[in-house]
């Protein structure tokens, strides 16, 4: 049989991309099968009220019959019921004098453990609807569940060592003290499309262990899978900690910040909407912001590079769930006397990347959520086509309806616009260097600050790169791809991509603030604070231990 040529290579792959989106309801596993949902209750104030207004469509972007599937239906609430969520979270703050912000650590813990135990109780629902909503394939859905499992469970192990420390009492100069953490207000979380769960957690999660009380709004992509948590978020903590609000950012979460009554922006997603929301909130001082953006990772591949590894890596950076990940690498700079080598063996890897629907075993490439989203790839496309690239991998761009193959363009150059923006997708320019001052100059002159990966095996050029780059992003990747994980380790970036940092420990601090009580070291406040003490009359002024 005669070897297939990239051009009947393509139509092979346009042919299975065809048929995946001809899938008939009967194509679907039992166990995966779903049916709409009307999600008409929402939380607030401790109890699940029935929205009577009207509801918006939740769109899969997986094609059944023919046609995107309608797997259920949100509030779409006003602005009136939103501001009536924000007083429920302003109530149970009660200018920190209510029952959450008040309570001790232990007490939070354990209203945080029972939501852990509950919360596990419904994975396989919350699996199947991420499948369903945002076309993340089995694994990687399963693993996002239970990557924010072991996430609360980390919290809570740090809040206590976190308690540990802050619970012994500091004498300087003829004070006494003692410094511990205090929680800021009420906290607004917003979460992205690509992570709909866990990057909500990430931010939802630490805000109310340390006393905050908490409005989520869910991403716009990603949203029904709270619905089978609601009665865990009711049941485990008091009222108005945590509420719900849904709907059109601009008619729910506008007159949330323009109140002026919310302490912290929690957000993650795109520099644009963040500029948006943090103006208009009316006291910009008071406001504390934790935002987690966009990013332009790119991968410099040198010289002397295990390129097999380097390969493995960047497709493994580029294309996991299509490339829709911030710390996805979104542009490569190999040097030029191993590009040929690279390439090839980069076209390869991408070519042996299997489309299917998020249940099919072994899919890597799935439909993408965001409508449109294919005729952008395909814009970022012709642009690089325009400025002399080519799609070099046979099935590069290989299209329909929901899905978009994914397309390495070569060679690339900086007058192209995906080499500047965020494409957030399956399509990845590479550029060559003859010296390495080139990526490091782009790398300067972006306005992205997040991560890069770098591929070598010299260690005086290493070191050399390393020792820059950390002043130029967060973090600084050898020889494997841009990543979060794991979650002890900081996330942040520079510039445009991010403010405040994320991890385990550093959420926990940036979702709070330094708080002391001090006094003379006089006999009678010595002995004021001893009878606070031993009789345990105050939660914040204590020398508790939590093993």
């Amino acid at each position: 049989m005669a070897a297939s040529t990239p051009d009947s290579a393509r139509v092979a792959r346009q042919e299975i991309v065809n048929a995946m989106q001809l899938a008939t309801p009967e194509d679907c596993p039992a166990q995966y099968r779903i049916d709409p949902i009307e999600q008409r209750e929402y939380l607030v104030d401790g109890r699940l009220d029935v929205w009577p207004g009207e509801m918006s469509d939740v769109v899969s972007p997986i094609i059944v019959g023919g046609a995107p599937r309608v797997i259920g239906k949100v509030p779409s609430m006003d602005s009136p019921t939103a501001l009536s969520v924000l007083a429920a979270a302003e109530r149970a703050y009660g200018n920190g004098m209510g029952v959450w912000p008040t309570m001790g650590v232990s007490g939070r813990i354990a209203c945080m453990t029972k939501f852990v135990s509950l919360m596990k109780q419904q994975r396989e629902k919350v699996v199947n609807l991420l499948m369903w909503e945002i076309g993340k394939n089995l694994g990687d859905s399963q693993r996002e569940f239970d990557r924010t499992v072991e996430y609360i469970l980390d919290t809570i192990d740090a809040l206590k060592d976190l308690d540990r420390v802050s619970s012994r009492f500091q004498i300087s100069q003829g004070i006494i003290g003692q410094i511990r953490r205090a929680p800021l207000g009420v906290v607004l979380c917003m979460a992205p499309f690509n992570y709909p769960f866990n990057e909500l957690f990430t931010t939802l999660i630490p805000a109310l262990i340390m006393g905050n009380s908490v409005i989520c709004k869910p991403a716009k992509f990603g949203i029904l899978i709270h619905q089978p948590l609601l009665a865990a978020y009711r049941d485990s903590f008091p009222p108005g900690v945590l509420n719900f609000v849904y709907g059109e950012g601009p008619v729910v979460v506008s007159p949330l910040l323009t109140s002026g009554k919310i302490d912290v922006l929690a957000f993650i997603g795109s520099c644009r909407v963040a500029n948006i929301l943090k103006k208009q909130h009316p006291r910009p001082h008071h406001l504390r912001s934790v935002l987690g953006l966009e990013a332009k990772n790119p991968a410099i591949i040198l010289p002397d590079a295990d390129i097999t590894n380097a390969v493995n890596e960047c497709a493994l950076g580029a294309w996991s769930y299509n490339g829709q990940r911030c710390t996805a690498i979104k542009v490569i700079f190999v040097h030029e006397s191993i590009a040929d080598e690279f390439l090839k063996k980069l076209v390869e890897a991408v070519e042996k990347l299997r489309p299917g629907l998020p249940w099919v075993a072994g899919a890597n490439l799935t439909p993408l959520p965001e409508p449109g989203k294919p005729g952008w790839m395909q814009d970022y496309v012709d642009d690089a086509i325009a400025h002399g690239a080519r799609v070099i991998n046979p099935s590069g761009g290989v299209s329909n309806k929901t899905f978009f193959f994914p397309a390495i363009l070569y060679p690339a150059n900086l007058d192209m616009k995906i080499c500047h923006e965020e494409q957030f997708g399956p399509v990845t320019p590479v550029c060559t260097f003859s010296d390495v001052s080139q990526p490091l100059k782009f790398i300067s002159e972006s306005k992205y600050g997040q991560q890069v990966a770098i591929f070598g095996k010299n260690t005086d050029k290493l070191s050399i790169l390393i020792d820059g780059l950390v002043n130029q992003t967060c973090r600084v990747n050898v020889n494997c791809q841009c990543q979060r994980g794991p979650d002890t380790f900081p996330f942040t970036g520079r510039k445009d991509s991010a403010e405040g940092t994320l991890s385990v420990s550093d959420a926990l601090r940036v979702l709070s603030i330094r708080t002391l009580v001090a006094t003379k070291a006089t006999p009678q406040n010595e002995e004021i604070v001893t009878e606070i003490i031993h009789s345990r009359k105050s939660k914040f002024l204590n020398t508790d231990f939590i093993f």
